[in-house]
């Protein structure tokens, strides 16, 4: 769907329901009727949703903030915690995605040699996918009792998130044949909730710049080859406005080591339950909702945040 046929949906869609909350208060003013009452009130509060939804868009403004999202986790400092933390943040995006109505398909990952993963990407698809999941970029750090220590005690870990857009080519980016290696390789290790096992798994290096991408889950050689070319341009794409327009926190905002005093949110399970994203200052004590994909506020205090300052 055109952005402008989405748009124009939306604007319909909360039309409707302004006409059919003005057709129950009529109703309400010649018959008193407790089903027309509650149902009133859960249009009203659906509507203030969605109007709220409607708003934040108008703060998705940047060029491609309508793009679907490329997101790839990594686990950091911590060992085999780090990788159980990057397994669960994959889980927290995963359940965001569907209640959000995004699609999520795996494109690549390397689990753990005991537990969880130490690296995955994954594409988001739908309207301002990566306008909303932009805010998702930095370092997310655990602080939770650890499953793994016999001896219970409290540990700290790291994940980074990196977000790009989803670009399929680039009229000012030539990527030329000679300037690409190659390889193809069997999926390996665990990986069998997320991977399909086959022998068409492609890695591209491109040699000027040193970025390597790789996809695994497709069926053949020739698309996971398309799917990797994509990942190359958007983050040839993200190299050229970091180099050329020097607008850093446009793209990838700052790039920061995966480690202590570096993160973005913090997420306590112990010795008390806490979500805190350190740039706004924004918080939720629950923590569990939070793991299960509730984080639409703290996108949605970051976007006011960045809208104001520009």
């Amino acid at each position: 769907m055109k952005l402008c046929e989405y748009k124009l949906d939306k604007i319909k869609a909360l039309g409707s329901m302004i006409d059919n909350c003005e057709v129950s208060v009529e109703l309400l003013e010649e018959v008193d009727d407790q089903s027309i009452f509650d149902e009133l009130n859960e249009t009203l509060l659906k509507l203030e949703k969605e109007i709220e939804s409607a708003k934040l868009e108008t703060l998705l403004s940047g060029k491609y903030d309508n793009y679907n999202a490329i997101m790839t986790l990594h686990a950091g400092a911590g060992g085999t915690e780090a990788q159980d933390w990057t397994d669960m943040l994959f889980r927290m995006y995963s359940m965001y995605a569907e209640k959000s109505g995004f699609k999520l398909k795996v494109l690549d990952v390397l689990d753990g040699e005991d537990a969880g993963i130490k690296s995955i990407s994954y594409l988001v698809s739908g309207e301002y996918a990566y306008g909303y999941l932009k805010a998702e970029k930095g370092v997310h750090r655990l602080v939770r009792i650890s499953p793994f220590d016999a001896n219970a005690r409290r540990h700290t870990s790291f994940a980074s998130v990196e977000v790009m857009p989803e670009i399929e080519e680039a009229p000012d980016i030539v990527i030329r044949p000679e300037d690409l290696k190659i390889d193809t390789y069997r999926s390996s290790g665990a990986g069998g909730q997320h991977v399909n096992k086959t022998e068409s798994a492609i890695r591209i290096t491109h040699i000027p710049s040193g970025i390597i991408v790789a996809c695994q889950t497709e069926r053949s050689q020739v698309q996971n080859r398309e799917t990797a070319m994509k990942m190359l341009y958007s983050k040839l794409v993200e190299k050229q406005e970091l180099e050329e327009l020097e607008k850093l926190a446009s793209i990838r905002g700052d790039v920061k080591k995966i480690e202590w005093g570096s993160q973005i949110r913090s997420y306590v399970f112990c010795p008390y339950t806490l979500v805190k994203d350190h740039r706004t200052n924004f918080e939720d004590s629950d923590v569990q909702s939070v793991m299960n994909g509730n984080i639409q506020e703290f996108i949605n205090e970051y976007l006011k945040r960045t809208s104001a300052k520009q």
